[in-house]
Order: structure tokens, then C-alpha cells, then sequence
């Protein structure tokens, strides 16, 4: 199902078969796992298996969630998929916050902006969100500028139930 476009990106739902090797490649990257953490996906079946119960159950348990962001064939069909965009619900936070990762050869282009602006507009006009926030490691400088080019605000810093001191940003829709 098509979440959303822009003049160079398609933003859909996961897809367990059709999706599993670029899940398996994204997060075992280096800044995924220095980032955002370490999911234990350690294989293509791993990576499907991971889709089906975090990923689509969000879909199905929240009404949004993660996305896979393509690049736009010429016809505008999805082409290659580039990285991941969407929204996590968690427990600990009071509304959704926005998430992103993309693989290392498509990051510092444009994307995460692109998919990001798509999403805040896609939360705003069909999910109905008036606030969402964003989280990021002490030391992710670069998603933090990229919360900041959208538009978010640095708010305090947190801790996760986990023990992390996270960065929390906020922006109203």
C-alpha cells in the first residue's frame, strides 16, 4: 500500500517477501547499529520474520508505523528501496515520534528530508497528529539538523525505561 510520493520517492508499507534482504542490509549497517541500536537480524529469514511481527503489527496494532522509501522508477512506479521513514508508537512517549534510516550510499541527498516532510504531512492530513516527536542519540548529529531543517524543536533530553539518555525534539502540525 502507497503511504505516500514525492517527485523522487514512493513511501509504502513493508512487505515481508518482497522486502526481507533490503531489511536484513539496512539494519545491520554500521549507523543503524551505532544509532539506533542492534535488532538481532542476522538473516534474510530473520529480517521477514522481523517485518511481519514489528513492523506490519504497527500497521495493524496503531494505524502507521515504519515505511520503505523507494526511489521512483521514470514511469513512477517503485524502484530501488533506499531507506525506511515512518512513525513508532512506544510506550514511554505521549505521542508518536518520527523515525528514519537510510542506507550509507543514499544518505546526505535529500532523502531523509523528502520522506520526512511526506510523513509530517501524511501524519497531519490522515493520521490526524497535531504533535509528533522525534528521538535521537546524544551524539546523531546529523538526524538532529535534519529534525531542525523540518521544522522540529530540541525539547530535554531523556531517559529511555532502558537506561539511555536520549534527545528528544517536538514539532505542532
Amino acid at each position: 500500500m502507497t503511504i505516500a510520493e514525492t517527485e523522487r520517492l514512493l513511501v509504502r508499507e513493508l512487505d515481508a517477501e518482497a522486502d526481507a534482504e533490503f531489511v536484513h542490509e539496512l539494519l545491520n549497517t554500521p549507523a543503524f547499529l551505532h544509532y539506533i541500536g542492534d535488532r538481532g537480524v542476522r538473516s534474510v529469514e530473520q529480517a521477514r520474520t522481523f517485518i511481519d511481527e514489528r513492523y506490519r503489527a504497527s500497521y495493524r496494532d496503531h494505524g502507521y508505523g515504519l515505511y520503505l522509501v523507494a526511489l521512483r522508477n521514470g514511469d513512477g512506479a517503485s524502484g530501488q528501496p533506499i531507506g525506511i521513514c515512518g512513525f513508532v508508537k512506544r510506550d514511554h512517549l505521549e505521542h508518536p515520534d518520527i523515525g528514519f534510516a537510510f542506507l550509507p550510499e543514499f544518505e546526505g541527498r535529500g532523502f531523509g528530508f523528502e520522506s520526512a516532510d511526506a510523513m509530517l504531512s501524511f501524519g497531519r492530513e490522515s493520521l490526524g497528529f497535531q504533535k509528533v516527536l522525534a528521538i535521537t542519540s546524544q551524539d546523531n548529529d546529523s538526524s538532529g539538523k535534519l529534525l531542525i531543517k523540518l521544522g522540529f524543536a530540541f525539547t530535554k533530553n531523556i531517559t529511555t525505561p532502558e537506561g539511555e539518555v536520549l534527545k528528544l525534539y517536538e514539532i505542532t502540525l
